[in-house]
């Protein structure tokens, strides 16, 4: 009867003679592979080498030579008269190229699960990639503005602080974090709130924020407002949680309220996401009026609001309106809000407003999510927001968009004039622009590609009453701004004359 270690070694072990790697260096690896995932256990002794050569159907030689190159590595210890014993080598954790599709085949893993699984259709990845050398955005800030040499002063500042192994260490909640504190400052500043650290949740990103806002809120089934069009990862995370989302017009002052009045409010609603300072994608602010009457029905009829006020800092006349939730006195306003635009996007922070209990819920998810957190990013953040900088850099930066967003308004001017519609926004890094005549919105992307201009599908609006993209310009300075403006005007006269 075979040992088991000789089936094994039959299982496991496959020559292809076809490649240029030799026989015994492919036998080799592959007993290693073994070792290495426990098929073969330490002290196991391996068959001689005329057995050796019986089972691979290989020359006695090269099963000698398989022996010496295990021995050579510190796989096995070969001892004269009593055979050859596996050892675990002290550097066993090298990688070891597997050569076959084999079960030994330590890094080419399975492409599909061997159990029943359901792909998420709601989660499916919007992005795409290209080749183009130039791309619109959704309205994504110029990276290239990051303050690369002040920051990595701030940072390797923030790393060196003797209180931050202290702050890691720390086992009770009881007390704020001085990051909770500065930001709840800062918050309360610029945005009039009046709020304490029991208020605010930071997270990694405002796409974190929703996500968590979303699992304390909703539950299958439940009725979720959003605007016309909306933001789509938005509605990616709430129809994730299980939502059912309806939509609500808008007009040259926001949601329609009034339709909501009309529409849905005895089908218990759950809650209305709105971007009020600035729609999602059409950059369309929430009149005061309109705002009012939101804050009014979700009291009068126990629904949440989530306003996701996702460009707070980027205001360029006069300023920005005050959330609605500085205004809440009925607990009915989640707040959401990202910090430190001005900066790489790593070290952006996302963060809740809510009340204590909301807050409380949103954290016990926040630990199963982000247990570690960021602390070097925080104590950098509480020194930057503490010494003035985030809003310096914030100020500095607001300039430099105005003119980009000028800039883009006088193009627009030159080259679609009577083709076009669109307002300039007071703020924000984005435009809407409507085509006065609807036309392929996914041909002019293609034709625009082949012109070395990328245009996301994110970006594109066209239905029955839409023919629209919202035009990020952040990211491009005036030079790139008129390429890329000729290029979509070349794109769109191709379409135009198919």
């Amino acid at each position: 009867m075979n040992s088991p270690v000789f089936d094994l070694l039959v299982q496991l072990v496959s020559i292809d003679k076809s490649i240029v790697q030799p026989v015994y260096v492919q036998v080799a690896q592959q007993i290693m592979n073994a070792i290495q995932r426990g098929y073969l256990e330490k002290g196991s002794k391996l068959p001689g080498t005329r057995v050796l050569s019986e089972l691979l159907n290989v020359h006695r030689n090269t099963a000698v030579a398989i022996y010496d190159e295990l021995a050579s590595q510190g796989w096995v210890n070969i001892i004269p008269n009593k055979g050859t014993f596996v050892v675990v080598p002290e550097d066993s954790d090298i990688k070891i190229k597997a050569s076959t599709q084999h079960i030994n085949q330590a890094y080419e893993y399975p492409k599909s699960p061997g159990f029943p699984f359901q792909q998420s259709f709601n989660l499916a990845s919007t992005k795409e990639e290209t080749s183009s050398k130039h791309a619109i955005s959704d309205g994504k800030p110029d990276l290239r503005l990051h303050p690369v040499h002040q920051f990595s002063r701030w940072y390797s500042a923030a790393m060196k602080r003797k209180s931050l192994i202290n702050k890691w260490n720390r086992t009770s909640a009881s007390i704020p974090s001085v990051f909770s504190t500065q930001l709840c400052n800062y918050l309360n500043a610029t945005r009039g709130f009046h709020i304490n650290p029991t208020n605010l949740l930071n997270t990694r990103s405002t796409e974190m924020s929703l996500y968590i806002v979303s699992q304390v809120l909703i539950d299958p089934g439940d009725l979720v407002l959003v605007g016309q069009l909306s933001n789509y990862v938005a509605n990616m995370i709430f129809q994730q949680a299980g939502a059912k989302i309806k939509t609500v017009p808008l007009d040259e002052e926001g949601l329609d309220i009034g339709y909501i009045n009309e529409h849905f409010i005895h089908k218990n609603i759950r809650c209305i996401y709105v971007c009020s300072n600035r729609d999602y994608p059409t950059t369309i602010t929430l009149s005061t009026k309109r705002r009012l009457q939101l804050l009014q029905l979700a009291k009068t009829h126990g629904f949440a609001i989530i306003e996701d006020d996702y460009d707070h800092d980027f205001q360029f006349e006069g300023s920005s309106m005050l959330p609605m939730a500085s205004a809440d006195a009925d607990g009915n306003v989640i707040y959401l809000g990202k910090l430190g635009q001005s900066l790489f996007p790593s070290f952006h922070t996302g963060f809740v407003v809510a009340t204590e209990q909301v807050i409380t819920e949103a954290k016990n998810y926040l630990q199963l999510l982000d247990t570690q957190g960021d602390l070097i990013q925080e104590q950098m953040l509480s020194e930057l927001i503490s010494e003035g900088e985030i809003y310096r850099l914030k100020k500095k930066n607001i300039v430099t968009y105005k003119q980009r967003r000028d800039a883009l308004s006088t193009l627009l001017k030159q080259h679609f004039a009577n083709i076009l519609d669109w307002q300039i926004p007071s703020g924000g890094l984005a435009m809407w622009l409507q085509f006065k005549n609807p036309v392929s919105l996914v041909k002019l992307a293609e034709k625009a590609e082949q012109l070395d201009l990328f245009l996301p599908k994110t970006i594109l609006y066209q239905d029955k009453k839409t023919c629209a993209i919202r035009f990020g310009y952040g990211h491009l300075n005036k030079e790139e701004l008129q390429i890329v403006m000729e290029k979509l005007k070349q794109a769109y006269l191709q379409v135009i004359a198919v």
